[in-house]
C-alpha cells in the first residue's frame, strides 16, 4: 500500500531492492566491487549492495567532486554530504519522471565560482519499507491508542532509528576511511525533501556531534504517510500525531550554536499543507536561539509543487549555507 506521499520512489525501490538478501556479518562492507563511472564533473562509484547489520541492504552511490582525484597527490580533504532517496538524485534514468535534483551539477558550478567548499555527496537509496525508516521513531512513544492504529504504528513499527544506526554508526565509517573526507561535524551534513526532511531533521537531533547540518525540504510535518490523515481537514488522530511531533520537536532541538538548519516549502498541492507547521518550527528556532541566516535559514517559494524540480531549484541554498568556501 502505497499513497500519494511516497508516489516518487515507489517504483524505484522495489525495482532496485528486489535483490536485497540478508547477511548475518554486518558492518561497512559491500557485496561486490565498487563499479566506477568517469564523467566531465565528477566520479561516481556505486556500490551495489551496502550490507547493514540495522537496516536492509540498498545502494549507495558516491559522488566525488571535480579535481578529487587531482588532488590526490596533496590528500586533500572533502565535506561530505549524505542524501536520502538516492536513486532520485542524479540520473534521469532511475529519477521520478526523469527528473533528478542534479546535485552534482549543482555543486560543480558552485564549486567553479567559488561558492562552496569541496563537496562529497553519498547518495542512500530508499527501501521498500521508506515511510517506516524515514518517520522519527522517538517521536510517536506518547501517542494515544487510537492515534497509532490510525497511523499504523501498532502493526507496522518504526525503523528510523535502525536506519540512523546504519548511517551513522556504518555508512559513515566506511566512507570516511575509503574516501578523503573531512570527518568531522563542521563538514557532514545530511538532506532529504518530504519524510526525507524528517530523518534528515532527525539525523541531526540524535547524532549532533556526527551530522552538523541538516537540510529539510518540504519537510512533511504532519508525520504520518496516511492519506486520509493528512487530507484537510484531518480527522482527530491526525491532528494528534501532527501536535505530538510538534511538541516532541521543541523539547528536542540541539542547543543553538553548533548546528546549522535549512528548511523549505512551496505553496501548492502537498506542499501548501506546510506552513503553519513550518511557522511553528521558526518560532521555537528563534525562541531557543538559532539565528535566522546564519544558524538557520526557510525559505518559501510561491507557486512551487513537492517535487524533485523544486527542491533542485533551491539547492543552492542550503549548499551555501553549509559548505560555504
Amino acid at each position: 500500500m502505497k499513497n500519494n506521499i511516497e508516489r516518487r520512489h515507489v517504483l524505484q525501490s522495489i525495482v532496485g531492492l528486489a535483490a536485497v538478501s540478508a547477511f548475518p556479518l554486518g558492518g561497512c562492507a559491500t557485496s561486490n566491487a565498487p563499479e566506477e563511472k568517469v564523467l566531465d564533473e565528477g566520479r561516481f562509484v556505486t556500490h551495489d549492495n551496502f550490507i547493514s547489520r540495522h537496516a536492509v541492504s540498498r545502494r549507495v552511490v558516491v559522488w566525488l567532486p571535480p579535481g578529487y582525484d587531482r588532488d590526490a597527490v596533496k590528500n586533500t580533504r572533502h565535506a561530505v554530504l549524505y542524501m536520502h532517496d538516492g536513486q532520485n538524485l542524479f540520473d534521469p534514468k532511475t529519477a521520478m519522471h526523469g527528473q533528478p535534483w542534479a546535485v552534482d551539477k549543482k555543486i560543480a558550478a558552485l564549486m567553479r565560482s567559488k561558492k562552496m567548499k569541496s563537496t562529497i555527496v553519498v547518495g542512500i537509496d530508499n527501501s521498500p519499507y521508506r515511510s517506516r525508516e524515514y518517520a522519527p521513531a522517538a517521536a510517536v512513544t506518547t501517542l494515544s491508542k487510537p492515534a497509532m492504529e490510525a497511523a499504523k504504528y501498532d502493526t507496522e513499527p518504526l525503523l528510523s532509528d535502525g536506519y540512523l544506526n546504519f548511517l551513522a554508526i556504518e555508512l559513515k565509517p566506511f566512507i570516511d576511511r575509503v574516501y578523503r573526507t573531512l570527518p568531522d561535524a563542521a563538514n557532514t551534513a545530511t538532506m532529504g525533501a518530504s519524510m526525507g526532511g524528517l530523518i534528515s531533521l532527525y539525523a541531526l537531533i540524535k547524532f549532533p556531534t556526527v551530522f552538523g547540518a541538516a537540510g529539510c525540504m518540504s519537510t512533511h510535518w504532519p508525520f504520518t504517510t496516511v492519506r486520509e490523515l493528512v487530507t484537510p481537514p484531518a480527522p482527530p488522530a491526525g491532528v494528534e500525531i501532527a501536535e505530538n511531533f510538534m511538541q516532541w520537536l521543541e523539547k528536542n532541538l540541539p542547543r543553538a550554536g553548533k548546528n546549522k538548519l535549512y528548511f523549505d516549502h512551496g505553496t501548492i498541492n502537498l506542499d501548501a499543507l506546510y506552513a503553519p507547521y513550518q511557522q511553528r518550527v521558526d518560532a521555537m528556532l528563534k525562541a531557543q536561539g538559532y539565528r535566522a541566516g546564519e544558524d538557520w535559514i526557510t525559505v518559501v517559494e510561491p507557486g512551487a509543487d513537492h517535487n524533485e524540480t523544486a527542491w533542485r531549484g533551491r539547492l543552492d541554498v542550503p549548499l551555501q549555507l553549509f559548505f560555504k568556501s
